[in-house]
């Protein structure tokens, strides 16, 4: 199994422990570069369809809520990525 795969299987579960930093390298495997806004607002955006994703950065710690994971999910629409 490649490792987009096993980052993209990791995502599904919605792990309690999903980081900041596994959630670049997800978006960035599907074309998305992040851009810093103020505090910790980011957005990352897809050059290639203008799509762009909202939130908030984690802080004080890296671990991402269960609200933005599925957030993230029904964004991506991973459901229907293989």
């Amino acid at each position: 199994m490649t490792t987009l795969k096993k980052l993209i299987e990791r995502f599904r579960r919605k792990p309690k422990d999903f980081t900041y930093d596994e959630l670049r390298r997800l978006l960035s495997f599907f074309g998305y570069s992040e851009k810093e806004g103020a505090g910790s607002r980011v957005v990352f955006i897809n050059e290639k369809t203008n799509h762009k994703i909202k939130l908030h950065k984690p802080h004080p710690g890296i671990i991402l809520k269960q609200y933005q994971l599925d957030f993230i999910e029904n964004e991506l629409k991973l459901k229907d990525l293989e």
